[in-house]
């Protein structure tokens, strides 16, 4: 049996958000209450109670790891006085207490980046159907408790996959997409130096480079992955949130440094009324 690492349940903290607002597509909730997934290429088994956070994890492996992965150094009192000082629509409001528990995961770079050009044209089940098969086709198996899992397929693996390869696994027109995402990193993009030191317009920029990636999957990848919390993506459920409550027009580069995060609030808001 793996360790229990049991933590403090901070404010603004709701495992049942994070994981089902749409920044992420490898996480699934057990009839036990526990979510489980693979990132980073390891098993997290993740639930709460009112008052504590459980992990399957060592102190040191929650530190190293899953303390940032799960945004839990980050003070959301701080973030979320900061969005009402700059977001002042009313919306806001019924949007932060509606989202309330969303923190933004700080996802591996390679992976968001395809996760989200496979999120083209897509609803979140397929999503979720199609990395699970590129993951199990081309992935590296593992172990974990005696099940199998399987990581996210490297840029290498991605290229020896071919866009054929990927296309059987019924990924259509974002096979070529990935493999230009692929042939990027491996000739040298490098994902962590825009996370490092680039401002998020260069961070956009670079991205939009890639074959098939536009301002909303660059967002995405600049917002779940590389600590750009003023990335704003603008999908289908935010443009119609924008002409419902903003007479179609919404100055994004007013929103401040935590834009992406009053996104979420909203995205999840918006949905949350079907």
């Amino acid at each position: 049996m793996s360790d229990i690492l049991e933590i403090k349940r901070p404010p603004h903290f709701d495992l049942d958000k994070i994981f089902d607002c749409g920044q992420s597509f490898r996480f699934e909730k057990g009839e036990d209450g526990v979510w489980e997934g693979v990132a980073y290429g390891r098993v997290l088994r993740a639930s709460q109670d009112e008052e504590h956070v459980y992990l399957n994890c060592t102190k040191d492996e929650y530190e190293k790891l899953w303390r940032r992965y799960l945004c839990l150094d980050a003070d959301y009192d701080v973030i979320n006085a900061d969005i009402k000082e700059h977001f002042r629509y009313g919306v806001i409001d019924d949007a932060m207490k509606a989202g309330d528990g969303i923190r933004i995961l700080r996802q591996e770079p390679w992976e968001t980046l395809c996760s989200f050009i496979i999120s083209q044209n897509n609803n979140i089940p397929r999503i979720k159907s199609l990395i699970s098969a590129v993951c199990a086709s081309y992935g590296e198996k593992f172990t974990y408790d005696g099940k199998t899992y399987y990581a996210f397929p490297t840029p290498e693996a991605m290229l020896s996959a071919g866009e054929e390869g990927l296309k059987a696994l019924k990924t259509g027109f974002r096979a070529g997409y990935l493999i230009s995402a692929a042939e990027h990193c491996v000739n040298g993009l490098d994902l962590c130096r825009i996370r490092d030191e680039y401002t998020y317009d260069e961070g956009l920029k670079e991205l939009c480079g890639i074959k098939g990636v536009g301002p909303k999957v660059a967002s995405c990848t600049l917002l779940f992955a590389l600590d750009k919390t003023g990335a704003f993506p603008v999908d289908v459920w935010i443009k119609k949130t924008i002409d419902k409550y903003f007479g179609g027009h919404l100055d994004i580069s007013s929103l401040g440094d935590y834009a992406g995060i009053a996104q979420q609030y909203l995205f999840y808001y918006e949905r949350s009324l079907r």
